[in-house]
């Protein structure tokens, strides 16, 4: 299973480009960024990134065909891949949450607009003359001639069944979100079927899941850092459904007091008091790694369950002291793994 790492997306491009040489050098597969509405832009800010290093892939996770025409958002990719020598990649979402709520935009047919805009940028990365016409999105007379260096790497993010049994079909991978790996099993068992009836990339298919990392030499700071990111998780959200991280009476204090987990998350802090702090630390610890450094031991452990279940990458996001984070993936965890 291979490592990647997720960042901070209001870092600058320099401090990007330091991090990106950090995990180059204990050989981690790809940088991503979160697509943030308030975030820097998540193409211009790796060029930095992509000029010092050689080998390490970069891109955004997940942008939207909501927030950005698909031919836009290819062109865009594109130029990064030029710039990187072929090795940008990006995650193609079809929420209507992050950017595209704050710009106002409403999600319709997202199965169908996630499939039209992955059609759409292969076309584009193809230097061939493009004219699409979709039942959502359309292409006149695009033609990246400039567009030389490898295709770059298109993935769905997707979590609901519909979505997963759709790109399953014609994705490249697919992109999972704060999935612990009893729930990695269960989607595997709804996309395998049709990746090995329908998939023209089933041999090199690749299963990834963001998972937030947030291991540190303090118990307490490890929590903590985990109960302020909170409401960033997919997990606490009742639209979502909890599937089974917690008993339905544990969650249903969680789904009363999400306006707190924003509260929170929003002003930085980590002390919720309208959710016994024994509740958020059992959901920190179900849903994010969240272990002090002397239980480094344990969070291999679940890496390796991930392997098991099905993951080929796993994509840590990391968050204060990133630099010591990436030293204790590149030093402790990757060896672990192989």
């Amino acid at each position: 299973m291979n490592i990647d790492l997720i960042l901070e997306p209001h870092d600058s491009p320099e401090h990007w480009a330091s991090m990106a040489k950090l995990a180059e050098s204990y050989g981690i597969g790809a940088l991503w960024v979160s697509n943030m509405h308030d975030g820097r832009d998540p193409f211009i800010n790796f060029v930095d990134a992509a000029r010092a290093t050689e080998t390490i892939k970069m891109g955004p996770v997940a942008v939207s065909p909501y927030e950005l025409h698909p031919l836009k958002m290819g062109n865009a990719l594109l130029t990064l891949n030029e710039i990187s020598n072929g090795r940008a990649q990006i995650g193609v979402a079809a929420g209507d949450g992050g950017t595209a709520f704050a710009m106002g935009m409403e999600a319709k047919r997202r199965v169908r607009a996630v499939r039209e805009c992955v059609e759409i940028i292969n076309a584009l990365a193809s230097g061939e003359l493009v004219k699409y016409h979709g039942e959502m999105y359309e292409v006149k007379w695009y033609q990246a001639k400039w567009a030389t260096a490898p295709k770059p790497g298109v993935f769905v993010c997707a979590g609901g069944p519909q979505m997963l049994r759709s790109s399953a079909k014609y994705a490249e991978g697919i992109f999972l979100g704060d999935h612990p790996p009893d729930h990695v099993a269960k989607v595997r068992e709804v996309i395998d079927p049709n990746i090995e009836e329908f998939n023209p990339h089933k041999d090199n298919f690749c299963l990834r899941n963001f998972w937030a990392w947030h291991v540190k030499e303090d118990p307490e700071e490890a929590l903590a850092e985990s109960r302020m990111w909170l409401a960033a998780r997919v997990t606490p959200w009742p639209a979502y459904g909890h599937r089974g991280i917690l008993p339905d009476e544990e969650m249903q204090v969680i789904w009363d007091n999400t306006e707190a987990l924003n509260r929170a998350f929003y002003a930085q802090e980590s002390d919720i008091p309208e959710v016994p702090r024994a509740l958020l630390d059992k959901l920190c610890m179900r849903c994010t790694s969240a272990s002090p450094l002397s239980k480094l031991d344990h969070e291999i452990e679940r890496l390796l369950k991930f392997k098991e279940a099905g993951l080929t990458d796993i994509c840590l996001r990391v968050y204060q002291n990133p630099e010591a984070a990436i030293k204790v993936i590149g030093e402790r965890v990757i060896p672990a793994l192989h």
